[in-house]
């Protein structure tokens, strides 16, 4: 859709008396009166018309926010992040930029991607010290010697040390101010997740104020716009601010933010361009001054100098990126940016629909903060369970588009230079949560950013498995930055974990798994696959009884050293299997296949221990009374596939043992793996249990009728904050993923022999509808279910890949097959009969 059209439209609208932007939503993502029923005669690239919000979907509040992690609304375009306060006399927007880092070589001259030359030699002595059950002197040298190296290390607040490994960097802040006259009311922020849309409104004396903020992904920018009816206009003023060394001077109508990062001297500039309507615009000293403006539209865009290319990662030309950019958008007003953001986003989010009834009334006209907190005393709010479920899809959408970086431990938000875990890449598990959603929500897009990123570690990752293994193949452990690190980390045990490339291998067959696109599987996919696969061909040792374990090996951040633990080998059991079926559809020439399957074959396979449980390591030593928040044994439930209810149900039922053990408390995604793991066991209550958990406010304490402490929900102080983000605690993105992919999970699966319709449906959601979901094999899934049961289903073949192979479709006790052929469309009812 060319400008020209977005013109024609707004022009007609105009005419029409009716603002765009009220048309789209109003301050409570309610459609206005004179436009109940309408949309606009845009096509998106899926050509569909923008839909109207419902105002079902959005998290609104009473007041500006006063807390970056637990109050402020996010927005995104894959490519920068910002945190909205709706403040009235001065708002602040806190920006990111994907990647602005300290760290890397700029860091220090002794960068080494974390890498020590030769350690691997301490190999063989650290195996033998293991196996003579010398696990102390094993974990000892093992500790002095296969650690990552850093240099020049800093002490955060939080006792973390990063040093030349770097942290992902808060980038700056827009801060706008105005005078108030008058005794404020009516005030409303608002979070519309049918938009994208932020929108704040309030009454200054009887001047009405409307401010909307959204981030823009196929322009590149973000765009801020200011409103009020006041007949003599409003005097504003902004201004840049960052915690970096920096300056602000300006060009024409634009103020200009340029400095490096202190740790690493990386560049950094962002642009941000004035336009008024109804006043005059006066810069000076680094701020803008406006006088008389009755509309302010603020339209940013951010870079820096780093360019994905060893070892130096510089070189891009980041000033003359954003002139470009601004260069673009020049000829788009305010309404041709804001439709073509809803048009690009929509296609996206509304792929798929959640509805769930349990016959009680909605709470959206409460303010969610409220709401949230009605929920953590009686959970029975089921509309806020969509509204969470679309959430997560409405956060990955915002952090994680294609061309953009993946999302980080907290997707693209940070405002701290030293953030909780460097914010950087956890591949023990908490960066592959974030995706959980992807595929099976039908965001299959947003996942090209963590696809193409692993591609890109295959070399670094090779120079690792070098220097700490001895082995050929790639690797990368617990913490990676945007600088090539795929060293373990500098700490053990929880530096070490040579299986994360194994397990993002899985991420690039599930690719194609849920679409069927043979180019991809060939020329990205199979050869980073067959690189993990040689790594593990090597890294593997035989036992007294001849089986391939991983020696040494941890379970991550539970347990010590030990030769064997479960989930390494579960892990490469995923590797091994994935890596064969793609040989067998792609045109890639495959060098490992028969080595693959001997080696497979020779695995140490899952183990039940002595009280019913499956074993976390190799020695059946797990302890009953362990209540540690990691479940890493449970990989083979899921996300993996090698425990199914259907294909093991022994080792599915030991798998039950464990997760009851471990019990229903943990950090924020603990509790979301807790929930896939248990829909995978077709428990839907407890999956749901979980779920509960996971929403409560952060900090919420059950009290009984007189005040006495009830409960306070375990020993993690985790669950939401205000603003719906998840807490570990602090804020991470993997909280809320893996409670969208665990509502996902409870609705449909497909990963053990069958597509599996409503396989954990609790009891708390009797009536409902889902539409959109995806299923492996590139079907898309439409269900409705009353009192429980299943009512009709939809089955439509979208993948780009048709095998002609038998598929089997259960519901219960209901198991029918059809041929997956093109053109596929199926209307079924509850018994699986057609309609």
């Amino acid at each position: 859709m060319n400008n020209n059209n977005y013109i024609a439209i707004t022009n007609s609208l105009k005419l029409a008396g009716i603002a765009i932007t009220t048309f789209i939503i109003s301050a409570c993502g309610e459609p206005e009166t004179a436009t109940k029923g309408a949309s606009l005669s845009v096509k998106n690239k899926y050509s569909q018309p923008i839909k109207v919000s419902t105002g079902k979907h959005r998290l609104w509040y009473k007041k500006p926010a006063t807390d970056w992690m637990t109050q402020a609304l996010p927005i995104g375009n894959g490519f920068m992040g910002a945190m909205l306060f709706g403040g009235i006399e001065e708002d602040r927007i806190q920006f990111n930029e994907q990647s602005l880092w300290a760290g890397g070589p700029g860091s220090s001259e002794s960068y080494t991607s974390g890498n020590r030359k030769g350690a691997y030699k301490v190999l063989p002595e650290v195996r033998k010290l293991v196996n003579d059950g010398k696990f102390e002197q094993a974990h000892a040298l093992a500790k002095t010697e296969l650690t990552g190296k850093i240099s020049k290390e800093e002490k955060s607040a939080k006792g973390h040390s990063f040093g030349d490994f770097g942290a992902y960097q808060a980038f700056a802040d827009v801060y706008v101010n105005q005078v108030v006259k008058n005794d404020t009311s009516n005030y409303t922020r608002t979070l519309d997740l049918e938009t994208g849309l932020v929108t704040v409104k309030y009454l200054d004396g009887q001047i009405n104020h409307k401010r909307e903020y959204f981030a823009n992904y196929p322009s590149r920018v973000m765009a801020f716009r200011y409103e009020n009816d006041a007949k003599a206009g409003v005097d504003y003023s902004v201004r840049l601010d960052s915690l970096h060394p920096t300056q602000v001077h300006s060009e024409s109508n634009v103020l200009i933010l340029t400095g490096h990062v202190a740790d690493n001297g990386m560049a950094m500039e962002a642009r941000l361009e004035v336009r008024v309507e109804g006043g005059e615009v006066n810069i000076k000293d680094g701020l803008a001054h406006i006088v008389g403006a009755n509309a302010m539209t603020l339209v940013l865009t951010a870079a820096t100098d780093y360019q994905d290319v060893a070892p130096k990662y510089k070189g891009n030309d980041y000033a003359k990126f954003n002139q470009e950019t601004l260069a673009s958008v020049a000829s788009k007003d305010y309404q041709s940016l804001l439709i073509e953001h809803v048009s690009d986003y929509q296609s996206l989010f509304h792929r798929v629909a959640l509805t769930l009834d349990n016959g009680g009334d909605s709470n959206s006209e409460m303010a969610t903060d409220q709401r949230i907190l009605n929920y953590s005393k009686t959970a029975s709010d089921v509309d806020l369970e969509a509204l969470f479920f679309q959430y997560g899809r409405y956060l990955l959408i915002s952090s994680s588009r294609p061309g953009s970086l993946p999302a980080n431990l907290q997707g693209k938000w940070n405002d701290s230079l030293v953030p909780a875990w460097a914010s950087d890449y956890h591949f023990n598990i908490n960066a592959q949560m974030i995706y959980w959603p992807a595929e099976v929500t039908n965001l299959a897009e947003t996942h090209e950013p963590l696809l193409e990123y692993t591609q890109s570690l295959v070399t670094p990752g090779q120079v690792s498995a070098k220097a700490f293994f001895g082995v050929n193949g790639w690797v990368v452990n617990t913490m990676n930055n945007i600088f090539g690190y795929t060293a373990t980390g500098w700490g053990f045990p929880w530096g070490y974990f040579p299986a994360g490339a194994a397990w993002l291998s899985q991420h690039q067959w599930q690719h194609y798994d849920f679409n069927g696109e043979q180019a991809y599987l060939a020329e990205g996919a199979l050869p980073t696959m067959e690189q993990a696969a040689l790594f593990w061909l090597e890294y593997l040792q035989e036992n007294e009884q001849g089986q391939l374990i991983s020696i040494p090996s941890y379970s991550p951040e539970h347990g010590g050293i030990s030769g064997g633990a479960s989930m390494d080998h579960q892990i490469v059991y995923n590797l091994f299997t994935n890596y064969l079926s793609a040989c067998e559809v792609a045109a890639y020439d495959c060098s490992f296949t028969d080595r693959v399957e001997t080696a497979k074959a020779k695995l140490l396979p899952p183990q039940i221990g002595h009280w019913g449980q499956l074993q976390e390591w190799a020695e059946d030593r797990d302890n009953p009374n362990s209540k540690h928040r990691h479940v890493s044994h449970m990989f083979a439930v899921y996300p993996g596939n090698q425990i199914g209810r259907l294909s093991t149900p022994k080792l599915a039922d030991a798998a039950k043992v464990s997760l009851n053990a471990r019990g229903d408390n943990g950090t924020g995604w603990s509790l979301g793996w807790k929930m896939n793991l248990w829909a995978r066991l077709a428990d839907g209550d407890r999956a749901h249990k979980l779920l509960q958990r996971t929403m409560r406010l952060v900090g919420f304490k059950e009290t009984d009728s007189s005040g006495v402490l009830v409960n306070n929900h375990g020993q993690y102080d985790s669950g939401v904050y205000h603003n719906f983000l998840s807490a570990h605690p602090p804020f991470q993105l993997d909280g809320n993923m893996g409670a969208t992919a665990g509502i996902a999970e409870m609705l449909l699966q497909s990963h053990d022999s069958a597509i599996e319709l409503l396989p954990a449906l609790p009891n708390a959601w009797p009536s409902g509808e889902i539409k959109g979901l995806r299923a492996r094999g590139g079907f898309e899934i439409d269900m409705a279910w009353e009192k429980g049961q299943l009512k009709q289903v939809d089955i439509l073949k979208v993948g780009h890949t048709v095998n002609g192979k038998t598929v089997k479709l259960k519901y219960g006790a209901k198991e029918i097959s059809f041929k997956d052929e093109a053109g596929l469309a199926m209307k079924l009812n509850g018994a699986l009969s057609d309609l």
